[in-house]
C-alpha cells in the first residue's frame, strides 16, 4: 500500500465519518415521521424505506451531482459549481431539507476554514458561493483531497445510510444487531448505485419520491420529535 493511497483512504474515512462536526446526526430526513405514523415500524421496513432513498432519491440526483461537482471543482468551473448548487437547493422540496442541507453546507466551510489546511485562493473558490449546498462543499473538499471520484461518492453514500440507520435505531427503535444487518444489507447495494450515478446521463437525473416528499412536510409541524428534518 503506497503512502498516497494511505493519505487517500484516511482523508476519505474522516469524509464519511460520524464524527465530521456538520450536525448531520441532527437530521433525520422525514424518516422520524414515517416512524411516528407507523410506515416505518420494524427492521424491515426501515430497511425497505432506507434502501428506497437511497436508490431513487439519493443515487438517482444526490449522488450523480456530488460527482458532477468534484469534476467542476477539479476543473476549476466555478460557474458550473455555482450552477450545479443552485440546482440542488432549488431541488429540496421542503423547507426542513433546504435548511438541512444549507447549514450542512455552512458548517462544512467552516470547519474547512478551521483546519487551515487548505490553500487559501482555492478555498476563497468555495466560499465565493453564498450559499453552499452539503454536496458542493463535501465534493469541495473531496476534490481538494485528490480523491477519486467513485469512492469519494460511495463513502458519501455509505454516510447517508449509516446517519439514517442510526436514526431508525433510535426512533423505531432498533436495536444494535438490526442496524448492523441493515447496514449489512445497504453496503450490498451501495458499490452499484455509485458506480450507476457517476455514468448518469444530465437528464436522467431524478429525486422523484413523492412520500418522501410528503413525510418531510409532515414532520415540520409534527407535535413530539427527536430530529431537526
Amino acid at each position: 500500500m503506497t503512502a498516497r493511497y494511505r493519505a487517500s483512504l484516511s482523508r476519505l474515512l474522516q469524509l464519511a465519518s460520524p464524527a465530521l462536526p456538520v450536525g448531520g446526526y441532527t437530521y433525520s430526513q422525514g424518516l422520524e415521521w414515517a416512524v411516528a405514523e407507523g410506515t416505518v415500524h420494524d427492521e424491515q421496513s426501515a430497511g425497505r424505506w432506507v434502501a428506497d432513498l437511497l436508490e431513487f432519491v439519493v443515487g438517482s440526483f444526490e449522488a450523480p451531482l456530488l460527482a458532477r461537482l468534484m469534476t467542476a471543482w477539479r476543473a476549476r468551473d466555478d460557474q458550473a459549481a455555482a450552477e450545479l448548487n443552485a440546482w440542488f437547493v432549488a431541488s429540496r422540496e421542503t423547507a426542513e431539507l433546504r435548511a438541512e442541507t444549507l447549514q450542512m453546507g455552512y458548517s462544512l466551510v467552516r470547519l474547512v476554514r478551521e483546519l487551515d489546511a487548505f490553500d487559501e485562493a482555492e478555498l476563497a473558490r468555495l466560499e465565493s458561493i453564498p450559499e453552499p449546498a452539503y454536496p458542493t462543499a463535501w465534493g469541495w473538499v473531496a476534490a481538494a483531497w485528490g480523491l477519486p471520484t467513485f469512492e469519494a461518492v460511495a463513502a458519501y453514500l455509505w454516510a447517508w445510510a449509516e446517519n439514517q440507520v442510526m436514526v431508525a435505531i433510535k426512533t423505531v427503535p432498533l436495536g444494535q444487531s438490526a442496524g448492523q444487518r441493515l447496514l449489512l444489507a445497504l453496503g450490498t447495494r451501495i458499490e452499484e448505485v455509485a458506480r450507476r450515478s457517476i455514468r448518469l446521463d444530465d437528464h436522467a437525473f431524478s429525486n422523484f419520491a413523492p412520500a418522501f416528499a410528503l413525510a418531510s412536510c409532515r414532520h415540520e409541524t409534527q407535535y413530539s420529535r427527536l430530529f431537526r428534518s
